[in-house]
């Protein structure tokens, strides 16, 4: 007799075979049959661990059905479902581990959570009858690896026997997400890259916020929103509350409707933290002279990169406009954040954050910032992210001496994750201290952190100090001919291609090259944006 799991898997199986016909166009691609005497080959034998594909496809091989190759990328994200499930049970904190950065294994844990979530949602997606929007699957299982990375890096500097077994549980999850990401992509690469490009919004906003959400990040507007979901912060008790935490505690969990937290002005010395289940969060200060969250951790005091974040996001749908966020640990502590966003479908409007090394994490998922000022000397917007950046200025500031400055450090490991910082009619600037021309200080356009770090500046002003060569390695040749640089119709005097670097990933691009960069391609922004009321600009 076949257990309850085959007996699911076999009538997931005749569902595909019987109603291929129900999934749309742009899922044809997923659904080709596979002769069962290939589908090794054809797949498995294709992704980057193909034992962990075979592992996951034994079930469907033993009972002879042939599968599609969207049987197989369910094949892998059930295999990394059960994987996930045993490596939450590692994750309490072992006495016997010792961390040397504060907050390592609570890193993991978070992430983790995020990573069942991004797991669950794919699986969903791709389970549905209706249109399979493969962008969003895409964007999710990116998401995952990143969470991968970040949880190795604060586990470096743990210690202890339950360490190595820690690190196999995570591997072990992670191929199999690796392998759905390769398989979801390489069956339907062309899918979900103009959603909605032809419906694109006019209003300066991308699409994925409403109107109504629009008008509140445009003119402070709440009439529209229930009394009961807007509330106010205020330092000197005028307010419901005197801490952002407060308030954000105080909000509904898992939300559908936004919850507006209005900061008044003042100097808010705390550690915001927005989790996974407070969703649809707004905060909404008094203007981004006036009302400044403040916070000082880094890795020089201890702190793991990720945990050193004055403001730290992880529910989806954030939104934020006319705030200051600052990290003062200074250029001698090392990496500190000041905003770190790992939350999908976020839009940032006319704020500033300042820091020195790694300002601005631009961690996982979709992110927009419109007109803000962001401040940094080493790697200070940095990430895995798809992120665009539209009319801001990008601010150098003096970095301790010896040191260079490198504005991003994209750090994409996947070349089929859809990740990448996008920096569109923007400006970047030194402050005066740095002086024009940098002085003795060399500057860059960024570093490739991992292999396939992507990073394209389109239509921008770059200011003398930056080196003629442009951007600079991060380690040997690491990632040379592998990352994706680019650069399309920038102006000013640091802007001139003649001397850039000839890495074989580097490029001046073409119209066409630019656009798949833009916000209606590059974020999906015409899906969500428009509820923002943030503009934005959708083409080049």
């Amino acid at each position: 007799m076949c257990s309850p799991s085959q007996i699911r898997l076999l009538l997931l199986l005749l569902f595909f075979s019987s109603s291929t016909h129900l999934f749309s166009t742009s899922n044809a691609a997923l659904n080709p049959p596979l002769h069962p005497d290939t589908q090794h080959d054809i797949v498995c034998k294709s992704t980057p661990f193909p034992e962990s594909c075979l592992e996951s496809s034994k079930l469907s091989i033993s009972i002879n059905i042939s599968p599609t190759i969207l049987g197989f990328a369910l094949r892998s994200l059930d295999g990394a479902l059960s994987e996930a499930g045993k490596l939450w049970g590692l994750l309490p904190v072992d006495p016997a581990l010792v961390e040397h950065q504060k907050g390592a294994v609570q890193d993991c844990r978070e992430l983790h959570q995020i990573t069942v979530s991004s797991l669950t949602k794919s699986d969903n997606l791709l389970r549905s009858s209706k249109q399979t929007r493969l962008s969003d699957v895409k964007s999710y299982l990116s998401a995952a690896l990143t969470n991968k990375n970040t949880c190795m890096e604060g586990l470096d500097s743990a210690s202890g026997p339950s360490k190595p077994i820690l690190v196999g549980a995570i591997l072990s999850l992670y191929k199999h997400v690796t392998n759905a990401l390769s398989i979801v992509s390489s069956g339907g690469n062309q899918q979900g890259r103009r959603l909605g490009a032809a419906s694109a919004a006019t209003s300066g906003f991308p699409a994925w916020l409403s109107r109504r959400d629009r008008r509140l990040l445009q003119m402070g507007d709440v009439n529209d929103y229930d009394p009961s979901l807007v509330m106010t912060v205020a330092a000197d008790g005028t307010g419901n509350f005197t801490l952002i935490n407060d308030a954000i505690g105080f909000a509904p969990n898992n939300s559908e409707d936004r919850t507006i937290i209005i900061v008044r002005e003042g100097v808010y010395d705390e550690y915001v933290d927005v989790p996974p289940y407070k969703t649809n969060i707004v905060i909404l200060g008094e203007g981004k002279d006036v009302t400044l969250i403040r916070g000082n951790r880094s890795v020089g005091d201890g702190w793991t990169t990720f945990r050193s974040a004055t403001v730290a996001v992880s529910g989806e749908g954030f939104l934020m406009r006319d705030v200051t966020i600052s990290n003062t640990a200074g250029p001698a502590k090392s990496q500190a954040v000041a905003l770190r966003v790992n939350a999908d479908l976020t839009a940032v409007f006319q704020c500033t954050i300042i820091g020195y090394q790694d300002t601005l994490y631009v961690h996982s998922f979709r992110q927009f910032y419109r007109e803000c000022n962001i401040f940094g000397t080493v790697d200070f917007i940095f990430g895995n992210a798809a992120a665009v950046f539209q009319g801001c200025n990008i601010i150098a500031q003096k970095p301790m001496p010896g040191q260079f400055i490198a504005v991003t450090a994209q750090s994409r490991d996947d070349p089929y994750e859809v990740t990448g910082i996008s920096i569109q009619n923007c400006s970047v600037l030194p402050t005066d201290e740095l002086g024009s021309g940098g002085g003795s200080t060399k500057s860059y356009l960024g570093r490739p952190w991992r292999e396939y770090s992507r990073t394209v500046y389109i239509e921008s002003y770059i200011g003398d100090f930056v080196d003629p060569k442009g951007w600079t390695q991060w380690s040997g040749n690491q990632g040379l001919d592998t990352l994706y640089y680019g650069e399309y119709n920038n102006y000013g005097p640091g802007s001139g291609t003649d001397n850039r670097v000839d890495w074989p990933g580097y490029h001046v691009m073409e119209y066409e090259d630019a656009f798949n960069f833009t916000v209606s391609e590059f974020i999906a922004g015409d899906e969500w944006l428009q509820s923002t009321s943030f503009p934005y600009d959708n083409g080049v």
